[in-house]
């Protein structure tokens, strides 16, 4: 079953453009345009078979929240939300419906339609996700997507990323708070190789499972640095930067 298809068949049913929950608090919230972009070019995994393969990310979860991040803690195992769903299948549907009305979580949504593209899935090389969310002073967003060409790999920043410092809205290229995580669900194979990762696997769920700590990946393998493959930016509506 490829990426896209798993993809196709667990989104259907989800406004994944759409957040799924209300975002409330004080009037005139800010409105902030997330850009993730593949930018890598041709087949940039080399395979120890002499082949090579494309950088594939899958759709990406987001939240925009207070507090702590609402998607995952590291150094804890899973905690059976949905986590495991998106870092296997790519797939962020379970994730996101686990997360609506979680504490602290103003609004939880996801993006699966590339720019240009009229049906939902990955993003291959030269393409990208671009959507809206809305926000607070004190509120921060998080993110988080499977590295396509992985078992149980996915990107999100260290830490929440901060939509404001002060009351004025953050604007850049927020890449760099990117890191790959092992979600610690499904032993690792060579990246865009093994049998059990999501364009190659016979279903959602093939592959060893395992049980280890959410951490950043380290294990035999190589892997594109993130800066190498991803563009993250974040940008806020001209009418609120020109306000403050």
């Amino acid at each position: 079953m490829t990426l896209a298809r798993a993809l196709a068949l667990g989104l259907v049913g989800l406004g994944l453009t759409q957040g799924l929950a209300a975002q409330g608090g004080s009037a005139a919230p800010t409105k902030f345009t997330i850009k993730v972009e593949n930018i890598s070019k041709g087949e940039v995994l080399k395979l120890s078979n002499g082949k090579s393969a494309p950088f594939v990310s899958a759709p990406v979860l987001w939240a925009i929240h207070t507090g702590a991040n609402p998607i995952f803690t590291g150094g804890q195992v899973d905690a059976g939300k949905g986590l495991e769903t998106l870092a296997e299948t790519g797939n962020p549907a379970l994730l996101a419906k686990s997360l609506s009305g979680a504490p602290g979580v103003v609004a939880v949504g996801a993006y699966d339609h590339p720019v240009g593209a009229t049906a939902g899935g990955p993003i291959t090389p030269g393409q990208g996700y671009e959507f809206e969310v809305t926000a607070e002073p004190g509120q921060f967003l998080s993110t988080a997507w499977m590295f396509g060409q992985s078992n149980d790999l996915f990107y999100a920043s260290d830490r929440p990323i901060a939509l404001f410092a002060g009351d004025k809205p953050v604007s850049g290229d927020m890449t760099p708070q990117l890191a790959l995580w092992d979600a610690g669900t499904e032993v690792n194979e060579e990246p865009g190789l093994g049998p059990n990762q999501g364009p190659r696997q016979a279903t959602p769920d093939a592959g060893a499972s395992e049980k280890k700590a959410i951490a950043h990946v380290s294990d035999k393998y190589t892997y594109p640095k993130v800066s190498s493959v991803l563009r993250l930016t974040i940008t806020p509506d001209s009418k609120a930067m020109s306000s403050k």
